[in-house]
């Protein structure tokens, strides 16, 4: 019964020593959790203290900026000059580029007239710099719609090195790409495929012919989705260095545009390019061929002006693609007439700059070739 007893005691004891210790346990990790979420909270304030800091510090910034453009512009005078608009498109080469377009391109009124408002919203943009006016870059991705041979490249190319005169991109040289250079053919392949020409484009302008081939509406899956995507990305990041030309048939940009609303909305330049008409198609002919060194004779010009008629009601008709292609028929029959001339019997062999220069009416296609080849063949 004693030793009964003293087991007892022993453990109770023993009970009560552990309950102790458990109790101080337990209130040491209460202190340590309550001293650590103090610590915490003391943390979280200080961050939004430093958080409210740096806003009050940021408003404070650009309410003194702007106190400071304020007074800048209160002290130039209202009669201050920037400099002339004639100064600035003679001084930075803009002139010569819009007078080559004038000799480059026949015709297309409307497509020269806007890419003069262009230049003159660039122009002015930089009378603005110079009185410390705010400046902004404008939108300059630019969207080109028409025919195939309206002069959409060319413009593309001289509105590369107006933007290049003016300080807009680096080099003003054009690139440009079709599906093929910029979709892959298996996944992982588009990413590096489009950021390659990407690459060499910037700096420049970027001209993506019949760019609506770029989404198919009927595959999820096609891989033109993902180039649409990085070109979207680089329009808006990289606008201060790359201009987008997207180009095609205007009924199918359109509905490209309803696909790719975000694609539209980075577009602000809309120009279209009007079909040539036949007068102005037998000037792009003779513009063609005194670029060449060629001259076309007085009997030759209605030759090839009832031969561009028919040729325009005729398909897979280019505009001035087509000309180009007649002139180059052109030369090939000259050259072939010229050497017979002097390879036959009774010729002295000599041909005279003139013979050299001159493009006879019996070089061109006549209307007559293109009837007995019927309307669906191809030729130039």
């Amino acid at each position: 019964f004693v030793n009964f007893v003293i087991m007892i005691a022993f453990v109770s004891n023993y009970l009560k020593f552990t309950f102790n210790k458990t109790k101080k346990n337990i209130r040491t990790n209460l202190c340590k959790v309550s001293c650590q979420s103090l610590n915490d909270n003391d943390i979280e304030a200080r961050k939004i203290k430093e958080e409210s800091d740096r806003r009050k510090q940021q408003a404070e910034r650009l309410r003194l900026q702007k106190q400071m453009k304020i007074d800048r512009l209160n002290a130039i005078p209202d009669d201050a000059e920037a400099g002339t608009v004639e100064e600035f498109m003679y001084k930075d080469g803009v002139k010569e580029i819009l007078e080559k377009l004038d000799n480059d391109l026949v015709g297309l009124l409307p497509v020269k007239s806007r890419v003069r408002e262009i230049a003159a919203l660039l122009v002015v943009d930089k009378l603005r710099r110079n009185l410390g006016l705010d400046t902004s870059v404008p939108s300059l991705h630019m969207c080109f719609t028409g025919a195939p041979g309206t002069g959409k490249t060319t413009v593309a190319m001289r509105m590369g090195q107006i933007l290049q005169r003016m300080g807009y991109c680096r080099s003003g040289h054009l690139v440009v790409a079709t599906r093929d250079d910029l979709v892959g053919q298996y996944v992982g392949h588009t990413a590096p495929k489009t950021k390659e020409v990407i690459k060499k484009a910037m700096g420049g302008v970027l001209l993506i012919d019949e760019a609506y081939y770029l989404y198919n509406a009927s595959n999820d899956r096609d891989y033109g989705q993902e180039s649409i995507e990085i070109l979207l990305n680089v329009m808006e990041e990289n606008r201060e260095d790359l201009v987008v030309v997207l180009a095609g048939y205007k009924d199918r940009m359109d509905k490209f545009f309803s696909f790719i609303p975000g694609m539209s909305s980075r577009v602000g330049n809309h120009i279209e390019f009007p079909n040539y008409e036949a007068e102005e198609l037998l000037s792009i002919a003779k513009v063609m061929c005194r670029d060449l060194e060629y001259e076309m004779s007085k009997e030759a010009e209605p030759v090839f002006f009832e031969y561009i008629k028919k040729r325009m009601t005729m398909p897979y008709f280019s505009n001035a693609r087509t000309v180009r292609n007649a002139v180059d028929r052109a030369r090939m029959r000259a050259a072939i007439r010229l050497f017979n001339q002097a390879t036959t019997g009774g010729s002295n062999g000599l041909v005279s700059k003139k013979q050299l220069m001159t493009l006879e009416k019996e070089d061109f296609v006549s209307v007559e070739e293109l009837i007995l080849r019927g309307d669906n063949a191809i030729v130039e």
